[in-house]
């Protein structure tokens, strides 16, 4: 779900009944966590089936905010705990304090909804190495997840063989960058070869370079076609050529320039 493109319940209500989709990403930013609850209801889909990522906006960051917070995630979802929850961007807007130092006091936070189990998983958003460093020096726990833009146009390597090399899930959002990509001409020949859809050799491509990659779409047909990628592969060369397409372009945000 995201708070661009409007919400569609009934594209939830499908995703889950119908596709076999388990893994639902939102954020208290996107504004539809009360709207999830209706949905997931109507779906008939057990809580425990489910793996329900959301994520803290930094009007909350600080480490009591942050348990607060939370807990209103949780009410609006209407669930006891969450799989993952994120914090959402590495900028922190306090006044007076440097990023870094409302960075380590939310993740301390964080740390603690993981410890009493109210949060299976944590993880962060947008971070770069220099951003994962700092919490490193400055925190105990390594998150589980980053979760960055990463799509044929922004491929960040360095930074995905960074959270490997420490065990951290990387998470691709945006694989279609926003359907700039379903328009590439190489993107376009590939699909025609393979007899698939633009969007599914992007996904695909995700898939193959190890990513999690999570496509959103607020369409019954879209979805259905999302979720068809599992029974075919990209030869090596053709993943080297999509991997060629890399030339740092953002689709959503540019977090290089936050300290």
């Amino acid at each position: 779900t995201s708070h661009q493109g409007g919400y569609s319940h009934d594209a939830v209500v499908h995703a889950l009944q119908k596709c076999g989709i388990r893994h639902i990403d939102t954020a208290k930013r996107y504004g539809c966590e009360s709207l999830l609850q209706k949905a997931i209801k109507e779906s008939g889909v057990k809580r425990e089936d489910l793996w329900i990522t959301t994520k803290l906006w930094h009007s909350d960051y600080g480490y009591e905010n942050t348990k607060k917070a939370c807990l209103e995630s949780c009410e609006r979802l209407g669930v006891e705990y969450l799989d993952l929850y994120l914090i959402h961007w590495p900028d922190a807007h306090v006044p007076g304090k440097s990023n870094r130092e409302v960075r380590a006091e939310t993740w301390r936070a964080m740390e603690e909804l993981y410890e009493k189990g109210l949060c299976r998983s944590i993880g962060v958003s947008n971070f770069l190495i220099s951003h994962l460093e700092q919490l490193k020096e400055d925190c105990v726990i390594t998150p589980h997840v980053n979760q960055v833009e990463y799509h044929p146009f922004q491929r960040p390597q360095e930074l995905v063989d960074y959270c490997r090399s420490r065990d951290i899930v990387f998470e691709g959002y945006c694989p279609l960058a926003k359907g700039e990509a379903l328009t590439h001409p190489s993107v376009i020949q590939l699909a025609k070869k393979y007899g698939r859809t633009p969007a599914q050799i992007c996904i695909r491509w995700s898939i193959q370079n190890g990513i999690v990659t999570i496509p959103k779409s607020t369409k019954a047909e879209r979805i259905q076609e999302n979720c068809k990628v599992f029974d075919f592969t990209i030869a090596e060369d053709d993943v080297d050529i999509l991997n060629g397409m890399h030339d740092g372009r953002h689709v959503s945000w540019d977090p290089s320039l936050i300290v």
